[in-house]
C-alpha cells in the first residue's frame, strides 16, 4: 500500500475515532554540542518534515492525547513535562498540503491546532517511525532553513522557541535537558543556545547559585587543560518547586 492509500484508507477510521477540526503539535526541543535541536517527523507522502504531531479521539483529554501522539509518532515514552503555548488556526493552514485528495478527506479539513513545547535530552529518547513517516529525526534549529517543513510547522517551532525564551525567566530550565551532573558552563551554553545570545559568566553564576536549584558536588570535570570545574546536579525538591511557583530572583 503506498502513501496515498494508507491516507485514503486511515481517512475514514479517523471520521469515526477523531475529534474533527482539532489537532496538537508538540514541539520537543533537545540540546547536544552547544546547540538546540528540534524532533521532527519525514512524511512518506511528499518526504516533506513535520512535527509528530497528531489527533485527538473523541473520548480522551487534550494533554493525554499528546503524551499518546508522542509515543505513537515518535517513540517517545517518558512525557514528565509539556507546557501548552498557542493555538494556530489561519485558514488553509493545512488543507494545502493534501491538495492530491479531494474534500472530503479527513486530514483535508479546516484543523485548529494546539501547540506545546516540551525540553528532553536526545540521548535518552529512542525515536521510532509510525505507518506514516519514513524518519524520525533531530534537526539542529539551525538546519531547520535548509529544510522543506509542511503547513506552518516551522511557525510553530519558531513560535514555540520564542515562548521557551519568555519562560526562562520566570521558570527553571535544564533537568531535562543537561546530563545528571553538569559544569556552570554547560549550563550557561544551554541559557545561551535558548536566547540565541552570550552572557556574561560571573553575572550568570551569580545568579543561577542565588536561585537555590543546583546542587554542587564534591567531584570535577576531569581531563581538560585547565583546572577542573565543579560537577553540579539540580536539587530536584527546590527545582520542582520553583517549576510550580515560579522563581523568586533571576
Amino acid at each position: 500500500m503506498d502513501s496515498k492509500e494508507l491516507i485514503l484508507k486511515r481517512s475514514e477510521e479517523n471520521k469515526q475515532l477523531y475529534i474533527p477540526n482539532l489537532s496538537a503539535d508538540p514541539v520537543i526541543f533537545g540540546f547536544e554540542q552547544n546547540e538546540l535541536k528540534v524532533l521532527l517527523v519525514k512524511m512518506n507522502y511528499r518526504k516533506m518534515w513535520i512535527l509528530p504531531g497528531g489527533y485527538i479521539q473523541k473520548d480522551e483529554d487534550l494533554d493525554d492525547a499528546v503524551v499518546r501522539i508522542l509515543k505513537e509518532r515518535a517513540g517517545v515514552n517518558a512525557v514528565s513535562y509539556l507546557e501548552e503555548f498557542a493555538v494556530f488556526g489561519k485558514k488553509n493552514r493545512s488543507e494545502g498540503y493534501f491538495e492530491d485528495f479531494d474534500e472530503t478527506l479527513f486530514h483535508k479539513q479546516r484543523f485548529i491546532t494546539i501547540g506545546y513545547y516540551a525540553l528532553y535530552n536526545p540521548s535518552k529518547i529512542d525515536l521510532a517511525t509510525d505507518e506514516f513517516s519514513e524518519s524520525c529525526e533531530w534537526i539542529y534549529l539551525s538546519q531547520l532553513p535548509e529544510i522543506e517543513m509542511a503547513m506552518d510547522h516551522k511557525e510553530i517551532v519558531e513560535k514555540a522557541l520564542l515562548a521557551l525564551r519568555e519562560k526562562i525567566s520566570i521558570k527553571p530550565i535544564g533537568f531535562n535537558l543537561l546530563p545528571e551532573k553538569f559544569t556552570l558552563s554547560e549550563l550557561q551554553k544551554l541559557y545561551e543556545a535558548i536566547l540565541g545570545k552570550e552572557l556574561n559568566r560571573g553575572n550568570f553564576y551569580r545568579k543561577i547559585k542565588n536561585l537555590g536549584i543546583l546542587r554542587k558536588l564534591d567531584e570535577q570535570r576531569r581531563g581538560g587543560a585547565h583546572k577542573a570545574p565543579d560537577l553540579y546536579s539540580f536539587d530536584e525538591e527546590n527545582y520542582n518547586k520553583a517549576l510550580e511557583n515560579g522563581l523568586t530572583s533571576w
